[in-house]
């Protein structure tokens, strides 16, 4: 599990230290307070540590060039910045950035910095000595059912303006459905999902994918509701045991695009899938979301779960993180009093 993130003049960050609970993670704030930067500097980092040789007929895990390398590639491949570079904190002068993640298990810490004028390549302080048994999952605020036939390959054979979590994600969603033990257990968690869109996904061998109705046949997905896609997305990933039995799940506003109701369903879900021990990371701007998770912590299936949140504010030197074990410790209500502020004003007209 990934237990604290450091970031040092690193985008919008001068010194924030953040300390992780190993179930669910809740990042608010408002726009350009860096809650994606979080997402994503966590992620690439896992990403690069979940990679090995295996491929190349080698077991030993990435030598010290082979990771700075690939550190700089992720960050910039999932950030798109210019360069490397570009990723530092823009002051006067020359700054230099400094990336520490600690893992549960020391042997997999790792720590890097680079400087404004970085353009390919970290320079490793800590190196990781292990790799990352399961590749972590970043969810992007737009679905990927729909674009997936043929985007990894046009995506690594073309340059593309998309950032590559789309294609890591893609790659993710290209694995068979699990067969026997796991199966069963990956479909207590599947079931409310395929409740709310009335059938289960299925990836035919034409490289598509398609919602499986009872009586009304199959559907593309191009045709399917965009909150239902979204939907769709997450079973597939939970059906074929990227998000089952430990792992990562990284989540950009997993409330767009949904109403209410199917925000609910997201919010059991996302609390039942961190119950099968996969660490959860998500950022939101939703108060609603926000409150029914604290809902469920109250579940008793699912009060166990450990939960940490962090409020995003601007400050005078760069953006100030809040922590706490609860949402009232964060204070959230003024980061997303407008939702609030607009109960107000209707209750006014009347």
């Amino acid at each position: 599990m990934l237990s604290k993130l450091t970031l040092r003049y690193f985008t919008a960050f001068t010194d924030a230290e953040l300390q992780f609970s190993p179930g669910l993670n809740v990042f608010v704030g408002d726009n350009g307070t860096g809650k994606t930067h979080l997402l994503k500097a966590s992620y690439s980092v896992l990403a690069v540590l979940s990679e090995d040789r295996r491929n190349q007929g080698e077991d030993a895990p990435l030598t010290k060039s082979e990771l700075q390398r690939r550190l700089a590639d992720k960050l910039v491949n999932v950030f798109r910045p210019e360069s490397l570079g570009r990723l530092a904190t823009r002051r006067q002068g020359r700054s230099r950035s400094h990336v520490a993640i600690d893992m549960e298990s020391e042997d997999l810490s790792c720590a890097f910095s680079f400087a404004t004028q970085s353009r390919s390549e970290v320079t490793l302080e800590r190196k990781a000595e292990s790799t990352l048994e399961k590749r972590p999952v970043y969810l992007p605020t737009r679905e990927l059912l729909s674009i997936y036939p043929g985007f990894v390959p046009i995506y690594e054979n073309h340059y593309l303006e998309f950032e590559e979590t789309w294609r890591d994600t893609c790659l993710l969603l290209g694995a068979p459905t699990l067969k026997g033990p796991r199966e069963n257990r990956a479909k207590k968690l599947l079931q409310p999902l395929e409740d709310i869109m009335g059938g289960r996904i299925v990836f035919d061998t034409n490289g598509r994918f398609y919602l499986q109705q009872p009586g009304k046949g199959r559907m593309e997905m191009g045709v399917v509701a965009e909150g239902w896609r979204k939907i769709a997305t997450l079973a597939h990933l939970i059906g074929n045991g990227a998000l089952l039995d430990h792992g990562y799940l990284f989540w950009d506003e997993p409330e767009s695009n949904l109403n209410p109701r199917l925000i609910r369903s997201i919010a059991r879900t996302i609390m039942a899938v961190a119950s099968q021990g996969v660490q959860v990371f998500i950022a939101t701007h939703s108060l609603f979301l926000l409150r029914e998770l604290e809902i469920l912590s109250s579940d008793p299936v699912l009060k166990d779960v450990p939960q940490r949140f962090f409020a995003l504010g601007s400050g005078p030197d760069g953006v100030v993180v809040t922590q706490g074990e609860s949402a009232e410790e964060i204070n959230p209500l003024v980061l997303l009093d407008e939702e609030l502020e607009q109960s107000d004003r209707y209750i006014e007209m009347g």
